[in-house]
């Protein structure tokens, strides 16, 4: 239902809903009390230390959530009527949310985001699929994907993309947010902090699974000219996005792990134009699980290189084994991080990283997708980390991610992170 037209309130730059204004002002508040804690400082210190090679001990963080079934007492529960703000007072929510429940090592800055509005003009083709869903609160589907790439003819339909900044936007944004809330939360301006390239997952979405291996093996060939246009797309829009000042040094999170540092921005960082050598790189190709070190090493890593490999650090994988990659994978420049996965050993993993590189590792999230957490199991699980990590002096992250699922039990997630908090507190 749309309210009446006399709750708005028309400033002298934008009108809003008098209601919207007091539920954001209302969780800013709230949110302003956990960013001043005292432990912010501390969690940011074990962050840094952890991607700095000076491991205090390792940190914990739990994201990428299924809050579809966690919303007790309506604590999730969207009021704002705007869509921008309805976007800012979900992040409000879940961060409090976190704070309550399941803090782990999550730090809360004080202040709130506006994401620097990013256009573009698109590559040529869009994915086209079909998905399937048992449950319509959850984002979590089954995709069937149309092969738009399937002869060599059609990679003509693929260039680079123009990349604008729409500023216009952005500042509305901005100027909104300072009104509402900037009393009382400072509010900043965010760019991009990481590059991220995960061009076989894209390449997945273009074309299926099935396709995608099968020619692999049989048509190499026209694989890599997939791929090589793909890469340049990729460097297209980071040599924009540089170009136009659009990168930032002011993140937190590297796809759900720790992101601070003191090794970035880099040396020669003036203060003012943010390049790629000071931010982050970040690669993965999950669908390489299925293939050799050797294929894995030609298709992805080679092109990883000079992609990626240009940022100031880089961290690489996401849910493919890399325990037995360890070696190709680290002819990516400037690496810092690597993930384990639960599919990964992690012991063979830990004795190749020693203390080169940060292991990210990542439990099995079907612990808490059950009836009941079994906390036994998960203390065994937890501890052959911990154990592989200090035998061979790693410095470490534990994150629990990729949760589709919590049986409808949050209760799962806020044991698990008691549990795992106990474990490393102790290390």
């Amino acid at each position: 239902m749309q309210r009446a037209t006399s709750n708005r309130i028309q400033s002298t730059t934008q009108s809003y809903d008098a209601s919207d204004r007091k539920i954001l002002r209302s969780l800013a508040y709230r949110y302003a009390d956990v960013s001043l804690e005292s432990r912010n400082a501390e969690k940011r210190d074990l962050h840094r230390a952890s991607n700095d090679l000076k491991m205090k001990r390792p940190v914990v963080l739990i994201d990428e959530l299924p809050w579809n079934e966690m919303n007790i007492d309506n604590a999730l529960t969207l009021q704002c009527e705007d869509p921008y703000l309805r976007s800012v007072e979900w992040s409000l929510r879940t961060a409090l949310y976190k704070r309550k429940y399941f803090p782990a090592d999550a730090f809360f800055p004080h202040f709130v985001r506006v994401q620097k509005v990013v256009e573009s003009s698109g590559i040529g083709i869009e994915v086209k699929e079909e998905t399937l869903s048992v449950d319509p609160t959850n984002h979590i589907v089954a995709h069937h994907y149309n092969d738009l790439l399937a002869i060599e003819g059609e990679l003509e339909k693929l260039h680079l993309p123009e990349i604008r900044y729409n500023e216009a936007e952005t500042m509305r944004r901005y100027s909104l947010l300072g009104e509402l809330i900037g009393d009382i939360l400072p509010i900043r301006l965010s760019g991009l902090d990481t590059f991220y390239v995960v061009v076989w997952d894209d390449i997945a979405c273009y074309r299926g699974v099935t396709n995608l291996l099968m020619d692999l093996a049989d048509r190499p060939d026209f694989m890599h000219q997939i791929a090589d246009k793909l890469f340049q797309i990729e460097r297209s829009y980071l040599d924009q996005m540089e170009n136009l000042g659009l990168l930032d040094i002011g993140g937190d999170l590297l796809h759900c792990t720790p992101m601070l540092t003191g090794d970035l921005p880099g040396k020669d960082f003036d203060g003012n134009k943010v390049t790629r050598k000071d931010i982050w790189g970040r690669g993965a190709a999950q669908i390489f699980a299925s293939v050799s070190k050797t294929m894995h090493e030609e298709f992805d890593i080679e092109y990883m290189i000079p992609t990626i490999g240009q940022c100031g650090l880089t961290y690489y994988g996401c849910c493919e084994p890399l325990d037995k990659k360890i070696d190709i994978v680290e002819r990516i420049p400037n690496l810092r991080k690597i993930s384990i996965t639960p599919w990964a050993n992690v012991d063979i993993a830990a004795e190749a990283i020693g203390k080169k590189y940060v292991l990210a590792s990542k439990p099995n999230p079907a612990s808490v997708a059950v009836p009941m957490l079994d906390g036994e199991n998960l203390k065994k699980e937890i501890k052959r980390i911990l154990d592989a990590g200090k035998r061979n002096g790693c410095a470490m992250d534990i994150v629990l991610k990729d949760i589709s699922t919590c049986n409808g039990r949050p209760q799962n997630i806020f044991e698990w992170e008691k549990i795992v908090m106990a474990m490393v507190e102790s290390y």
